[in-house]
């Protein structure tokens, strides 16, 4: 019996080197993540967000790694952006697609607004280099990136709430064939979005700002993504998805300004699905 026992410790001991690398590495990102996340640099209102769209867990479930070429979408203001910089800078680097500054392509408010947004960020970024590194630069006009971007060039894409948009002006398809183009075989899409009230296996329900899971879903898959995994980490049980103005009627937009404040706010930001697609490595030659 002792031999057994001996045997077994012995063979663990010869296995366990590999494995503490493994897991060293894992504990490493989680804790810099939190680091990251948990900055007072940040400011109270980011800080505070924190609890609503969980960035270290989220972006772990995508499978974040430091050496990675990330490509993150419409960061405007960069809250994620000042979490994923860093995380990635020593040893890879992170590629923002701002919005389009220019003027002849924001001919509305909206689109003027996050011009502006993402401008100030821009200079941010900049300014404070020591924090963010060196960060590549493109605008995403949906479809299209400009300028446009080589295929197969980055490991991970990230997109935070901007599916809807894309949905409402009638380019969802097409930027989700962008995204596919550029994204490296075998690499992750990793998407959070506003997730719609679901009324049946077929139906949804949607007001402004909300997108419907099974139809997102669809739309990724036709172009060619595959669902990997989806995730409950940003779900919110309290979100009814009814509001006049739609999901903006929440934190941290609270669009209905002063009339019922208090209960959007205790509503606390929308209700989240999380999904993990991956771009299939291509077959080898025997």
């Amino acid at each position: 019996m002792k031999r057994t026992i001996t045997s077994i410790v012995a063979a663990l001991c010869l296995l366990s080197p590999a494995a503490t690398v493994v897991a060293t590495d894992a504990e490493q990102w989680r804790e810099r993540l939190t680091e990251l996340a948990e900055d007072p640099a940040r400011g109270a209102a980011n800080l505070q967000r924190n609890q609503y769209r969980h960035p270290v867990e989220t972006l772990l479930f995508f499978g974040i790694e430091p050496q990675m070429s990330v490509l993150e979408l419409w960061p405007v203001r960069g809250w994620y952006t000042e979490i994923i910089a860093p995380f990635v800078k020593d040893q890879g680097r992170l590629t923002v697609a701002h919005f389009r500054q220019d003027a002849a392509s924001n001919q509305d408010a909206k689109s003027q607004f996050w011009a502006r947004l993402s401008s100030r960020l821009e200079q941010r970024i900049l300014e404070q280099h020591a924090h963010f590194g060196e960060v590549g630069r493109v605008a995403l006009d949906p479809p299209n990136f400009i300028p446009a971007l080589a295929p197969d060039q980055f490991d991970m894409i990230l997109s935070f709430r901007n599916a809807h948009i894309w949905d409402q002006r009638g380019h969802l398809l097409a930027t989700m064939q962008s995204l596919y183009q550029v994204l490296k075989p075998g690499g992750t899409l990793g998407m959070v979005e506003h997730r719609a009230a679901r009324v049946s296996e077929i139906t949804s329900y949607a007001v402004e700002g909300y997108t419907d899971e099974a139809y997102l879903i669809q739309v990724a898959e036709q172009v060619g993504f595959q669902l990997v995994a989806s995730s409950e980490i940003n779900a919110n049980p309290r979100d009814s998805k009814d509001y006049p103005k739609g999901v903006y009627a929440l934190p941290p937009t609270l669009a209905m300004g002063l009339t019922d404040r208090d209960y959007y706010l205790a509503i606390g930001e929308s209700d989240r699905m999380t999904l993990k697609f991956t771009k299939p490595a291509r077959a080898t030659a025997d």
